[in-house]
């Protein structure tokens, strides 16, 4: 498979970008490095023997057109996007202008290329936006009412993907992500507390939790994910499908578990609560058995100890 990756260099598409290569695919990469790192495709660039391109350029570039249509993947992964709900809040045009009208580019140049399919990286932890506790772990069949213009922008994506099979027979799955964490991690983004968590409690920094800590996430390990978005290439067309534990861990519970695992017995700080972020989220990841034969295999123990010891071996 020729594969293209937008924001293969970010902590999520880095690791999906192993993995094709790993299982022999032809893979090239469109990332900005706005957040990405070079560093993340070390392994990919130095291995002589992988089919691996790397094209550093804005998807808001309407030059990414084009180069699309030259590189004529026939799977997009893509995974670029402005990641920060809080940024959406204090700046919804910018996230609009990156979530929605970058999107485009990369959908037009697949449609140009004659891609067979687009893999996208929808956010399952905002796109539901409030959900009732009886609801929970919510299934892709509930009402997408996000609260935050990040939430409002991955929507978005996912009716033009619908829009552009309907008109153009562009195959899609929208894997609407819980909460990713694991190695390369950036602080921003969804589930960012893991990152901040573990490099502050490594180098023995205070840990701020906002609110009271009791708001809970579906936490999932990047390495499932990107097992996600492999299977995904072949199946599942058409739909959006969850990608989680269904499993609520609070912010206080992540701290605890974080906290013992790093040796530190230090209680973490408090702040105000943030706008625009949930109280709770967990996500129903039925169809994706069903449909594309996955299944989380990473413990939650498993995962965050796996991270710090990623955030150790970079601290030397």
């Amino acid at each position: 498979m020729r594969a293209l990756v937008t924001g293969g260099a970010g902590f999520i598409g880095s690791t999906l970008v192993d993995r094709l290569l790993a299982e022999g695919h032809a893979v090239e990469v469109v990332d900005d490095l706005s957040s990405g790192r070079l560093a993340n495709l070390a392994d990919a660039r130095a291995d002589l023997d992988h089919d691996f391109s790397f094209h550093q350029i804005d998807i808001c570039d309407p030059n990414v057109v084009e180069l699309i249509e030259r590189s004529r993947p026939e799977v997009v992964f893509h995974l670029a996007a402005q990641i920060d709900v809080r940024v959406s809040v204090e700046d919804p045009v910018r996230d609009a202008r990156i979530n929605v009208l970058g999107s485009l580019n990369v959908l037009e140049g697949a449609r140009r290329a004659g891609t067979r399919k687009v893999v996208f990286a929808s956010s399952g932890g905002t796109i539901y936006g409030e959900v009732d506790p009886e609801d929970l772990p919510v299934g892709e069949g509930h009402p997408q009412h996000p609260v935050s213009p990040y939430g409002v922008s991955k929507k978005v994506v996912s009716d033009y993907l619908h829009t552009y099979r309907e008109l153009h027979q562009l195959e899609f799955t929208s894997l609407a992500l819980a909460n990713v964490y694991g190695p390369r991690q950036d602080p921003h983004g969804e589930a960012g507390v893991v990152a901040i968590f573990a490099g502050r409690l490594l180098s023995g920094e205070p840990c701020t939790i906002y609110g009271d800590g009791e708001q809970t996430r579906d936490y999932v390990y990047v390495d499932d994910v990107a097992d996600a978005f492999v299977r995904a290439a072949e199946r599942g067309s058409g739909l959006l499908c969850n990608i989680g534990t269904g499993i609520e861990t609070s912010v206080n519970e992540l701290y605890r578990a974080m906290a013992e695992n790093a040796g530190v017995d230090t209680p973490p700080q408090y702040a105000p609560a943030r706008p625009g972020e949930l109280a709770r989220s967990a996500l129903d990841a039925g169809r994706a058995g069903l449909h594309l034969g996955w299944r989380p295999f990473t413990s939650l123990k498993e995962g965050t100890a796996a991270t710090l010891e990623w955030f150790r071996s970079t601290q030397g």
